[in-house]
């Protein structure tokens, strides 16, 4: 290799990296946002969370139109997969945990088409709001979750468990949160006390080619209406 083709290669790599910086943003401010980053509070598990001023988005049905809840499922059974039929998204869940700087791992830089899962928080189908996490795109093509915000209110998102059962939900709310004064408590607490809700997270909103990434988030919630096998 010449040396001009090793310094356009060096290029390529640089931009490749700043490139996954920019689109991981997002997801690495909802890590900070969801683990209590500095300044910031807790998720709220357990809690009843009010309703956040957001931007535009499907919004949130009348409870008449959507199905009743369901009881919680057991919480000892981790996600095996992840179905929103709205969004194209068929897709394996993969659990993650905290890295050095206490926010949640996104799914690796090598595979956008896992979907992952905040494993210290609720599973889904279990008390509490599990949250799950996806890329929106890469630097050359769609990612898992590229076409979130398409969901709609009443659509159903179906995660398979590791205990053989199917956790049916009913989206009830699809917002874009800009990340500008974005409060975790709002968007990632539970609703409803001792009830089994879902939280499914993106990129959104404008893009800045410059640095500055995705404005918002796209936050699509749900809420356990059925099981099968």
């Amino acid at each position: 290799m010449s040396g001009g083709d090793r310094g356009r290669a060096g290029v390529g790599a640089l931009t490749s990296l700043v490139a996954w910086t920019v689109l991981l943003c997002g997801l690495w401010l909802w890590a900070r946002d969801m683990t209590g980053g500095p300044g910031l509070p807790p998720l709220a598990f357990g809690a009843t969370a009010g309703r956040a001023e957001a931007g535009a988005g499907a919004g949130r049905a009348e409870p008449a139109e959507l199905p009743p809840p369901r009881a919680p499922l057991a919480g000892d059974a981790a996600p095996e997969s992840v179905t929103v039929d709205a969004a194209g998204v068929t897709a394996e869940v993969v659990p993650r945990g905290l890295d050095g700087d206490g926010g949640v791992e996104a799914p690796p830089f090598e595979a956008p088409e896992l979907v992952g899962w905040y494993a210290d928080g609720a599973a889904p189908g279990a008390e509490g709001a599990a949250v799950l996490v996806g890329h929106r795109d890469t630097e050359s093509a769609p990612a898992v979750f590229h076409e979130l915000a398409d969901v709609e209110p009443g659509d159903r998102v179906r995660v398979r468990r590791t205990d053989g059962q199917v956790a049916l939900f009913t989206v009830d709310d699809v917002r874009t949160v800009p990340r500008a004064g974005f409060d975790p408590d709002e968007v990632y607490g539970q609703r409803t006390r001792g009830a089994a809700e879902l939280r499914l997270l993106t990129c959104g909103g404008a893009f800045d080619p410059n640095g500055g990434g995705y404005a918002a988030n796209v936050v699509v919630s749900a809420y356990l209406t059925g099981v099968a096998v």
